[in-house]
């Protein structure tokens, strides 16, 4: 037999696996000293003495930073009729609402899906309202049409982590 592989680029060579496994520690000499081990395990040192609290969790966002509140609460109001009427699914505006918000919409389109009733015409904002009374926050109010039910529906948006987020929701 010879020792070429099939493509010719020479002998194949069998090399024993090293061992990886760090060394058995030996009671006698672990009860012989009476501090540590030693041998060290390996960490990444991290000292938060000092750390501000406020770095961890969802950042607050000047108003500057964040995208034209009128526009924004025109297509969140629309996504969110739509959700609580059972045409989209919900997990679509999970990411801009707050876990509060998000299951009272969830729990609504979950009431509509169990009734069953979809019409071909779909409810559709007609006017939204802004104001803003702090940096980071707005109030915006829209007018939505709903088959032949005018609705209206209240949002508060804060600026959260560079975009809007639903905080508050009322729908009347």
């Amino acid at each position: 037999m010879n020792d070429t592989t099939t493509s010719g680029t020479g002998p194949v060579r069998v090399r024993p696996i090293p061992e990886c496994s760090p060394p058995p520690i030996d009671p006698e000499q672990l009860q012989a000293t009476e501090t540590s081990p030693t041998w060290d395990q390996g960490m990444l040192a991290v000292e938060f003495h000092g750390a501000d609290e406020s770095w961890f969790g969802p950042q607050p966002t000047s108003s500057r930073d964040l995208p034209e509140p009128q526009q924004w609460a025109g297509h969140i109001a629309q996504a969110l009729v739509e959700v609580m009427s059972g045409t989209r699914p919900a997990p679509q505006v999970i990411r801009f609402t707050a876990p509060e918000v998000y299951s009272a919409v969830a729990r609504r389109s979950a009431v509509a899906g169990r009734r069953g009733v979809v019409s071909g015409r779909r409810a559709v904002v007609r006017r939204v309202r802004v104001c803003e009374p702090a940096d980071g926050v707005a109030e915006a109010c829209a007018v939505v049409v709903d088959h032949d039910r005018v609705r209206a529906l209240a949002m508060r948006l804060t600026g959260l982590d560079h975009r809007w987020m639903v905080t508050a929701l009322q729908v009347g």
